[in-house]
């Protein structure tokens, strides 16, 4: 499914969806940079430009085995004349190209692989196309923060089934009940979080009860990162069969030996 995005560029929104591993611009939110009522217009008219036609069939050439060259040819020939006309509908369904799709409905338009895209706002508008790769950049940025994000909290989710597991096969006798199950999983998560933040879930939720999700929610990547390395070492104490006290101590300190490397500070206390 394609995943849709608006960036502001100069107060106008722009579409954009990243579809069958490419990222696609709206060309038709661009057009209305030139023609507010009749952006459809727009594009006709520069995709009936031979420039144009060579750059769309180049990029085909080089980014779309699939594309029908010998169909494009006849239309290159007559690209530029007074009676040639080209429509994004046409040179989809002529030439089979990728570059340029178009999408019906809400959130319509037509839409063109970003480097098309930007070709397209250059010709609208050199100020506007310079702009738009600016935000671009920006989006892409984000999507990277977030991804790194979203990697670490599933790698602490992975590692908190490991942690879970040694648990499991450790402290739980195996006649319990679930509810008594459920209460040692529940102290052990609190080791972890009485060592990295000084309380547990229940004590943070106390203080935080204007904020939605757990406290793990709203830890650092640092945190998250520290967190991980201690639900594995907690695993593998587990598995030693050293007390749960004296494990919390000990990933206390790991926690505060980490934290420093990570952020360069001591405001950790021991302990004792």
């Amino acid at each position: 499914m394609a995943k849709k995005t608006i960036i502001q560029v100069k107060d106008v929104e722009i579409k954009t969806i990243h579809q069958n591993g490419m990222d696609y611009i709206c060309i038709t939110d661009i057009a209305r940079q030139k023609n507010p009522v009749e952006p459809k217009d727009v594009v006709k008219n520069w995709m009936r430009v031979k420039n144009t036609l060579e750059y769309l069939g180049l990029w085909e050439k080089l980014n779309n085995p699939c594309f029908k060259g010998v169909e494009f040819d006849p239309l290159l020939s007559e690209a530029g004349s007074n009676a040639f006309t080209m429509s994004p509908s046409r040179w989809v369904e002529t030439t089979g190209a990728i570059g340029i799709i178009t999408k019906n409905g809400a959130g319509g338009g037509t839409y063109a692989q970003r480097d098309i895209a930007f070709k397209f706002a250059s010709w609208v508008s050199v100020e506007f196309e310079l702009y738009l790769v600016k935000e671009f950049q920006r989006l892409k940025e984000e999507e990277q923060k977030m991804l790194g994000w979203s990697a670490k909290r599933e790698l602490s989710k992975i590692n908190y089934r490991i942690h879970t597991d040694a648990i499991k096969s450790n402290l739980i006798p195996q006649e319990v009940t679930p509810l008594q199950a459920s209460i040692i999983y529940a102290e052990e998560a609190d080791v972890l979080n009485v060592a990295m933040f000084g309380m547990t879930a229940k004590q943070w939720r106390d203080a935080n009860p204007e904020l939605k999700g757990n406290i793990r929610d709203y830890a650092t990547i640092n945190e998250l990162i520290c967190l991980s390395n201690m639900e594995n070492i907690n695993a593998v104490l587990i598995n030693e069969g050293i007390a749960q006290a004296d494990r919390l101590v000990k990933l206390n300190q790991i926690a505060i030996q980490q934290m420093q490397v990570l952020e360069e500070n001591g405001n950790r206390k021991l302990l004792k």
